[in-house]
């Protein structure tokens, strides 16, 4: 039987806030990454740093505030950084519950660019959040070099666009390694976001979404499920009301048009609906799995989350 191939998206809850979180919950993410191991799949991961390319615009943008000899730092640096500081923690979590278990298989860590359209949508209306709170005169500084600020409850913020992913640079990297029986991490906060300038890519003020971009991933390498995991078991309509509805196994007709009557909080649960229909719709083999880390095992193997099939 030919082994399956599995992109893994993990969620923000897989990796804690802070450094000591995040080495703590790599620890936990690299015991469902590797239950789906020893099923005997390919896998490859991609991650959220929602939390990490924050702090990190946050440090490098704070410290160039204060000692003028340094630039700032753009969005691309600060997106590259995370991707190779997240990708140290889980690896290196990885590689220990590998060798725990008695399994002998390389992790490694791919810094991922990724192609968007200049013209996307998207960077006319930013949307994501990034940074420290803003005082007011800091946020019209901000307006004045071209950036976009948000007013919020607690200050004024920074937001960047998040347009949608074309084209993975690294995807033959990343293709020879999962051919070479390695566990790769990739695509990490959904990519650096670049723009092709003749033969040179040139890095872009936006974050991807991470569902958007291992839906990609999926597509791209022909996997066999699509997985996303988060901070719930299962997807519920009318989440957290008293006619609270769990979705447990559906086709894709039925998941399109939850999607469609706009069930799903933009930026939450919505991209992921969508990365998995846009997934399981070119292959009638194909399927997608929404659950939480505790219970990637199980959903994996039919026994709980949300799946999302092509005919049921």
């Amino acid at each position: 039987m030919d082994k399956k191939t599995v992109v893994l998206a993990l969620g923000h809850r897989a990796l804690g806030s802070t450094l000591p979180e995040q080495h703590r919950a790599t620890k936990e993410a690299a015991k469902a990454v590797v239950d789906i191991v020893e099923t005997g799949a390919d896998l490859v991961i991609c991650h959220s740093n929602s939390q990490q390319v924050g702090m990190i615009h946050m440090a490098m943008n704070e410290f160039a505030r204060n000692h003028g000899e340094y630039t700032t730092c753009p969005m691309s640096i600060c997106s590259a950084m995370s991707q190779g500081y997240i990708g140290y923690d889980l690896q290196n979590a990885i590689r220990a519950e590998l060798i725990t278990r008695g399994i002998h298989k390389p992790v490694c860590t791919v810094l991922t660019q990724v192609i968007v359209d200049p013209y996307d949508e998207a960077f006319y209306e930013p949307n994501k959040v990034i940074g420290r709170i803003l005082t007011r005169e800091e946020a019209e500084e901000e307006e004045r070099k071209g950036n976009f600020v948000t007013e919020t409850e607690e200050g004024w913020r920074r937001i960047v666009a998040s347009p949608s992913p074309k084209e993975i640079i690294e995807l033959p990297t990343i293709r020879t390694l999962l051919k070479n029986d390695h566990i790769v991490i990739c695509c990490g906060g959904g990519g650096i976001p670049v723009m092709e300038q003749g033969v040179d890519l040139r890095g872009a003020s936006a974050v991807i979404e991470k569902d958007l971009i291992a839906g990609l991933l999926a597509i791209d390498l022909g996997a066999d499920t699509l997985m996303v995991l988060t901070s719930v078991d299962a997807v519920a309509l009318n989440y957290k009301k008293d006619n609270e509805k769990v979705i447990g196994r559906i086709d894709v007709r039925q998941a399109r048009r939850y999607l469609e009557e706009n069930e799903f909080e933009k930026g939450s649960m919505q991209p992921k609906f969508e990365a998995a229909i846009d997934f399981v719709e070119l292959g009638n083999s194909r399927r997608a799995i929404i659950t939480s880390i505790p219970r990637a095992k199980a959903a994996y193997l039919g026994m709980a989350g949300t799946e999302i099939v092509s005919h049921l």
